[in-house]
């Protein structure tokens, strides 16, 4: 069993792994504040709440896109288990056919995910992750990483919608009874829920015309219960998609230690 690491932009998501099959999973909100010892107090609570013995663990992996925090997060965890914590980026084998046209500007969470993604799911593939940011990764019939989008995620955009106007109020994300919003808050709703499918469905459209071929999509990140039931197209949610990344990757690069 190993622990697992995501540095996101809004939140830290750490979970325990065996055999592809998560322990648990938690999340802790992403601060550049903190100190290493702040990181490592919060991580030996998480693995107390969950029974977990730090001296069972054979070891870790953390994938960031947030650099400052990287080392810092590392150093927490590395103090906890008392053993090295791989780190997903340069040095790393991968096994993934990159062919974008800088392969070094990839995201290490969007590597991560076409990892489990090709290994779990036939492709072609699209790979859709909805945090901060709604990234979405095209994956052709041989394994080899395209390319993709990124788009602002739905959180983000309500936020700077109601930040940048006077009249508009802060929603809950739900899905509104109607497309034709009658108030204020169902109208919102209705863009934000319903307007994040259509983009999603019309996204896909367009990734899988150009590509020629009808592809596996698959779904990943905190905001996938709330607008992927809503889309047209069939979409596998899959919530473990970066923690089975992680556990494979970890698996590929200690296999001859």
């Amino acid at each position: 069993m190993i622990l697992a690491i995501d540095i996101g932009n809004s939140n830290i998501v750490i979970g325990c792994i065996d055999g592809e099959k998560p322990l648990f999973v938690e999340r802790i909100a992403t601060d550049r504040k903190k100190t290493d010892l702040e990181y490592a107090l919060q991580f030996r609570s998480i693995l107390e709440l969950n029974e977990v013995d730090a001296s069972s663990l054979e070891g870790g992996i953390l994938s960031s896109v947030v650099p400052p925090l990287t080392a810092a997060v590392r150093n927490s965890a590395e103090r906890i288990l008392g053993k090295k914590i791989l780190t997903v980026g340069p040095g790393l084998k991968t096994g993934l056919n990159i062919a974008i046209d800088n392969p070094a500007q990839l995201g290490s969470d969007q590597v991560v995910d076409a990892v489990a993604a090709i290994a779990c799911y036939k492709a072609p593939l699209i790979v859709i992750d909805m945090g901060t940011a709604t990234t979405m990764s095209a994956i052709d019939s041989t394994g080899k990483y395209l390319g993709g989008a990124i788009i602002p995620g739905l959180r983000v955009a309500l936020d700077s919608l109601t930040s940048q106007t006077s009249q508009l109020p802060n929603i809950s994300l739900e899905a509104p009874p109607h497309v034709i919003g009658t108030n204020t808050v169902d109208c919102m709703q209705s863009g934000a829920i319903l307007g994040n499918a259509s983009l999603l469905d019309g996204m896909i459209d367009r990734i899988q015309e150009e590509l020629g071929e009808t592809c596996t999509v698959v779904a990943t990140g905190g905001l996938v219960p709330f607008v992927i039931p809503h889309c047209r197209h069939d979409i596998i949610g899959d919530d473990d998609l970066l923690l089975k990344g992680l556990w494979i990757l970890y698996k590929k690069n200690t296999k001859a230690h």
